[in-house]
């Protein structure tokens, strides 16, 4: 029979400072191996509630459970060093007066034969034995952070928490070093919490993202269904660039320059955002002011006018000046396509891309 019981589970963590609620009732869970991500916008309460998990910081409100064990509420408290919790942070922290080996076995106790065998082993599996004795001045930052995970996975912790550990890495380095750390969690089985503001970290990392915002979790589940199904525009706008075109519901239909969209369930005169990423039009050239036969999953096209166009490595971004409103539009398109400005073209929305939400009152 397999154990569905959460390796860690919070509920309903409340944390407030001098009036404010930075921590608004936050729940979930991370089995055994799984890997979610505190996904949101810097001081969207991320880090407190990390630091909360750790016992380094308390709640005004919620449980922590490890393994269906309650470790901490209002009154009852296990300590951090007793939690069984390893930690990763911006800050690699290593001590510059220890050698490298020092800094791992650091938190371990025991027979000092087993220790050292974790440690090599440890050091092996990040590929950082031949650098056994030497001094975290020696090493790059890369090399730190490696460091840093092996020392945090020597005591063998149930929970691994993370925050923003890759940011102090260049681009280069960054994809390499997720990589080769995500692989080795993963084979450890630890439960890992990761903090980052980064979308593109979170879909490469995760096995379940939790999307912050304000000190709530707005959305949760599975990278592809949060990026394919957001529950508002704030969320689709936080995965990607994004174009938003407007208008009001009669019928049960929105009229737009690309044609009605169905908007069942809104009453008459709502305002509503339809919303599609710039991967998802459709670009066609102008033929001497006709545009282009649309199929029904296109709608009506509508013409803009090429104001910019720009080759970003791997696709080129091209903006336009729309004939209907004179509201700007961007595409991109794989590869290198850069039509001159001035040029008008044809763009036709792909139906099964768009999103529509109720318009935002703060946005009217």
């Amino acid at each position: 029979m397999t154990d569905t019981t959460p390796r860690l589970e919070i509920r309903n963590i409340t944390r407030r400072f001098g009036g404010r609620t930075v921590v608004d009732d936050v729940s979930l869970s991370v089995m055994p191996g799984q890997v979610t991500c505190l996904l949101g916008p810097s001081g969207c309460g991320k880090s407190t509630t990390l630091r909360i998990i750790a016992g380094v910081d308390m709640q005004d409100a919620g449980e922590i459970f490890i393994d269906g064990k309650l470790i901490c509420d209002t009154v009852f408290r296990i300590p951090p060093e007793r939690r069984a919790v390893g930690l990763m942070f911006q800050d690699f922290a290593l001590f510059p007066h220890l050698s490298v080996a020092e800094n791992v076995g650091f938190g371990l106790t025991g027979p000092r034969e087993a220790n050292r065998a974790r440690v090599e082993e440890l050091l092996g599996r990040v590929d950082l034995l031949r650098f056994i004795d030497a001094y975290p001045h020696n090493l790059s930052g890369g090399e730190q952070q490696r460091v840093a995970l092996a020392r945090a996975l020597a005591p063998r912790p149930r929970i691994m928490l993370m925050d923003e550990p890759f940011s102090g890495l260049d681009n280069r380095l960054r994809d390499e070093i997720r990589d080769e750390t995500l692989q080795v969690l993963k084979d450890e089985g630890a439960a890992v919490l990761l903090v980052t503001h980064e979308p593109d970290e979170a879909m490469r990392m995760a096995d379940e993202i939790a999307l912050m915002r304000a000190g709530r979790i707005v959305q949760q589940g599975a990278p592809y269904n949060i990026y394919n199904a957001p529950k508002d525009r704030d969320a689709a706008a936080f995965f990607s660039d994004i174009n938003v075109i407007t208008g009001k519901v009669q019928g049960a239909l929105t009229e737009t320059p690309f044609g009605q969209f169905l908007t069942p369930g809104q009453p008459d005169g709502t305002a509503v955002d339809i919303v599609i990423r710039p991967q998802h039009l459709k670009i066609d050239f102008d033929r001497n002011g006709q545009g282009p036969n649309p199929t029904p999953a296109d709608g009506a096209p509508a013409r803009g006018i090429v104001e910019r166009a720009r080759f970003m490595g791997h696709e080129s971004l091209v903006e336009f000046r729309m004939d209907y409103d004179q509201s700007v539009l961007r595409a991109t398109v794989p590869g290198v396509f850069l039509p001159k400005p001035g040029l008008p073209m044809w763009l036709m929305i792909r139906r099964d891309r768009c999103f529509v939400f109720p318009r935002d009152a703060r946005l009217a």
